[in-house]
């Protein structure tokens, strides 16, 4: 007899890091409302770009991501281009930036902020 093992698919995660850096930008701003949203446009030298924006708006057809009390928002149309991707903040040398680890990409910029599916 076998054993069938299945998973749910993660449509999309914050990390820790992610997360984190979200609390202390909100603490920072005094607005307990505020929530990360992340978008798609057309543009970029790859044919997509991201976009982050604070919003305390949430609309009933966005998805609603949350790790460690920040919130992520995310409307339907970007959805569909970043299906099983995961939102991180990284520090180094370039600077500081929240990132798309997005598994549709199929060529990313060297900034990391457009890509082509």
């Amino acid at each position: 007899m076998s054993v069938v093992q299945t998973h749910d698919a993660v449509a999309m995660a914050l990390t820790d890091n992610a997360a984190n850096k979200v609390s202390t930008l909100i603490a920072e701003e005094g607005n307990p409302e505020l929530k990360l949203r992340v978008f798609v446009t057309g543009g970029g030298c790859s044919g997509f770009q991201y976009g982050f924006s604070f919003d305390e708006a949430v609309n009933e057809d966005d998805t609603i991501i949350s790790n460690k009390g920040a919130t992520l928002l995310v409307d339907p149309l970007s959805f569909q281009y970043l299906v099983g991707s995961q939102i991180d903040y990284i520090e180094g040398l370039e600077g500081s930036r929240f990132i798309v680890n997005n598994p549709l990409a199929t060529t990313t910029c060297g900034c990391g902020m457009s890509f082509s599916i």
